[in-house]
């Protein structure tokens, strides 16, 4: 994970540089940085633009070919969805460049607390389309045909996403986010573990992130339930991909700690630790929720974004290590209500 993400965290470390070198009045230098760290943004977007264009040919030129339709068939693929698939991943790709771009910046600056001149904002607004295409891509699929993929993929008894996965995924994040406050650029590490807020909390503030943890799981689950009821809540696609990608990490009690201890650290250090102070409150939760694709858009993401929001108010108003607690505690719990059946009789 830390190899796939290792373009992202490489054009941070460029822009932070470049931040550096703006500060000491290095013009050259500075631009010269902040092409590169440009640079490898467009690469990865360019890369995703052919490739959705190529995908999107391939889907109007195969379509009414009944061979390369039975090859989609047997992959869980239609034509149709081959389509939303390329689109998917060009489609936010403009919008990522356009990120990159000063006007772009300006206009997020009207409803964030990002310096439209701050490379590194720059790139930290640009990577923000990559959530939406992973979102995107996923609804593109279609949860039930990604399910059904994932499911004749994995071993019996064996979830899509592994414990060691999960751990690799968020200590990725983890060195992203460090990187990303300016870690080997501009700030020693102390300096930013105090720009993420993960300092000792007070006994109060620790008390508060475990009290909304263990009273944000049942209500959340409370409101799932209503919701079914009115049949608002998650499809059954929806829970089935769910079930699949983590549900056995629920039968063993190091899954269950990996379940809220990874995401407490890996999630909580980008969002509320890195991006919120400078993307605020909403639009962090909201970018929060998105990045659990495979939720798609159902009562599922609603609730993960309500949770956002309150993990954002608690570092507002305390610190991330507090959130992280609440997190981690949320996550914990939800995963001990699977780990012993305590629901399957409701």
């Amino acid at each position: 994970m830390i190899l796939t993400l290792s373009p992202l965290i490489l054009a941070l470390w460029l822009a932070n540089l470049s931040q550096r070198k703006r500060v000491e009045g290095e013009v050259q230098t500075e631009r010269l940085l902040k092409l590169l760290a440009y640079g490898i943004l467009a690469l990865v977007y360019g890369g995703l633009i052919l490739f959705g264009l190529l995908l999107h040919g391939m889907a109007l030129l195969g379509g009414g070919q009944p061979d390369f339709v039975e090859m989609l068939a047997e992959l869980g693929v239609t034509p149709g969805a081959l389509s939303r698939m390329a689109l998917a991943m060009w489609l936010p790709s403009l919008l990522g460049l356009f990120m990159l771009t000063r006007p772009a910046r300006r206009l997020a600056a009207r409803i964030s607390n990002i310096d439209p001149a701050h490379p590194v904002h720059a790139v930290a607004l640009s990577m923000a389309a990559l959530i939406l295409i992973n979102l995107l891509f996923t609804l593109g699929v279609g949860i039930d045909n990604l399910a059904n993929i994932l499911e004749t993929a994995a071993e019996p008894g064996v979830g899509a996403v592994s414990v060691s996965a999960v751990w690799a995924q968020n200590i990725a994040f983890l060195l992203m986010s460090f990187i990303g406050v300016g870690l080997l650029a501009h700030r020693t590490f102390r300096g930013a573990l105090n720009r993420l807020g993960i300092v000792r909390p007070t006994w109060q503030q620790a008390a508060l992130g475990a009290g909304f943890g263990i009273l944000l799981a049942p209500l959340i689950l409370l409101l799932e339930a209503l919701a079914s009821h009115f049949s608002l809540g998650a499809s059954a696609e929806v829970e089935k991909l769910t079930e699949i990608l983590i549900g056995p990490l629920t039968t063993s009690f190091g899954g269950v700690l990996t379940l809220g201890l990874a995401a407490a650290l890996g999630e909580e250090s980008v969002f509320r630790g890195a991006l919120q102070p400078r993307f605020g409150l909403v639009l962090t939760a909201l970018l929060f929720a998105l990045l659990h694709s495979q939720y798609g858009l159902s009562f599922s993401t609603f609730a993960v974004f309500g949770v956002g929001l309150v993990l954002g108010l608690l570092r507002m108003r305390a610190n991330t290590t507090t959130a992280m607690l609440m997190h981690a505690l949320y996550n914990i719990l939800l995963g001990a209500i699977g780990y012993f059946g305590w629901l399957q009789n409701l």
